[in-house]
């Protein structure tokens, strides 16, 4: 039982070591007669991690539910995007394209547009341009 504990001491905090880890959100509109605030950038707050040079995954807060969302890296500033929520993830998956602008150090902005999979009941897809920010470290 301690080599299970050494090793996986050893194996997180070589993770850690190596590590990139990024903190995002998307940045809400307010609603017709709201005034803006810091909801509309905790809304939708997530942490991922950089799995390898192109791909990222991590956990994103929509709304009072947790999403899982997924990054394939195109290039260093295009990528391809997955979002799901952790019930009935097939039917509510969000898949997008976006662009990350480097804003100052380690702070981008990212705007991007997603398109759920499936269609609503008039059968139709409506997509939304979103901007978000995020923090790598």
């Amino acid at each position: 039982m301690k080599k299970l504990f050494l090793t996986m001491a050893v194996v997180f905090s070589t993770l850690m070591a190596s590590a990139q880890f990024m903190v995002i959100t998307t940045v809400d509109e307010p609603a017709d007669e709201a005034e803006w605030g810091i909801d509309n950038f905790t809304n939708n707050l997530g942490v991922g991690y950089h799995v390898n040079d192109c791909c990222v995954v991590g956990v994103v807060k929509n709304g009072d539910d947790y999403d899982l969302f997924g990054r394939y890296l195109v290039n260093e500033n295009v990528y391809a995007s997955v979002q799901a929520p952790t019930e009935e993830m097939l039917d509510n998956l969000t898949v997008g394209l976006g662009y990350s602008f480097n804003l100052w150090k380690s702070v981008y902005v990212e705007p991007n547009y997603t398109v759920g999979l499936k269609e609503d009941d008039n059968g139709e897809r409506e997509g939304e341009l979103n901007i978000g920010l995020s923090y790598r470290f």
